[in-house]
């Protein structure tokens, strides 16, 4: 019996001893979250309160009496979503986002299985060219695929900007997944090779299961880059509200309505909202896919 308790106040000892080993570093990632999130507290107040509010005192001022209703209202939020477009540049924002997503992720895997796990002529040489694209610079190209969409009647529609974005991600995707792709054990490979599998079978009942993690973790990189893009979306959607995204929207209402903050800042939460979404649904995907594929063995 006193064993057990000497035992148990080791362990509490201990516990102690790691708590305050650790507890400046704890202080210190408390401070740095709260500044990093106090901006968006800050935008999420202010897009409830009242016009007349916003422009009378700051948003803290809420904390005095946090429980007063005449201080909230969801008025911003309509009147964005219904009066100035931005409910239909969501769902354009969701039309381009979604497909750019999905089809660099479906060549991409295709292409770093082939990488990784098949043999053919210049394999080599086309992987350092593929991954060489990553350093060339988006505004580079973005002249020249302009003319071509011009002369295609591809500018201003939704199939042009889905080539733009695949074309754009393509490289970073390919990366990525092969470096998940081919840290994969390669008995599991051989077995299905032994069994009989094909090339085919085996990368979809086999190594796209097991590649879920890579997949979220790019998914979430593309997701965020295309629903953040301006300046993609200026170039081939242009400013026409029937095909606006949010970001081009957003942007057109800053020079619009530059002083009405409730309601740019109920805009500006609007396009927070869903990526914080995807990245919170997936975050337990997200740093298992980027180490994954970093030590091979």
């Amino acid at each position: 019996m006193s064993m057990t308790r000497q035992t148990r106040r080791k362990d509490s000892g201990g516990w102690v001893s790691r708590f305050l080993s650790n507890l400046p570093l704890r202080i210190t990632i408390i401070i740095i979250a709260f500044i990093w999130t106090l901006p968006t507290i800050g935008l999420l107040i202010s897009s409830l309160r009242p016009q007349i509010d916003i422009q009378s005192s700051g948003w803290w001022t809420v904390f005095e009496h946090p429980f007063e209703a005449a201080q909230w209202t969801l008025a911003n939020y309509q009147r964005v979503l219904t009066t100035d477009a931005m409910g239909d540049a969501f769902l354009n924002s969701l039309l381009v986002t979604l497909p750019s997503v999905v089809i660099p992720i479906t060549i991409a895997a295709f292409a770093a299985y082939a990488f990784a796990w098949m043999d053919f002529p210049g394999k080599a040489f086309l992987f350092v060219l593929v991954v060489g694209l990553m350093v060339v610079p988006l505004q580079m190209s973005l002249i020249p695929l302009l003319r071509l969409y011009t002369q295609l009647d591809l500018n201003g529609t939704f199939l042009g900007i889905w080539l733009a974005h695949t074309g754009f991600g393509l490289p970073l995707a390919v990366f990525l997944l092969y470096g998940y792709i081919s840290s994969l054990p390669e008995e599991i490979i051989e077995s299905a090779r032994v069994d009989g599998a094909s090339p085919l079978t085996t990368f979809t009942r086999l190594v796209l299961p097991l590649s879920v993690p890579a997949i979220a973790s790019f998914a979430i990189f593309q997701f965020l880059w295309v629903w953040n893009d301006l300046l993609v979306a200026l170039v081939f959607l242009g400013t026409k509200k029937e095909v606006s995204v949010v970001t081009s929207r957003l942007a057109a209402l800053v020079g619009e309505r530059g002083e009405a903050w409730h309601v740019l800042t109920a805009g500006a939460f609007i396009t927070m909202l869903v990526p914080l979404i995807v990245f919170f649904a997936l975050q337990r995907y997200f740093v298992r896919g980027l180490t994954a594929g970093s030590v091979k063995g």
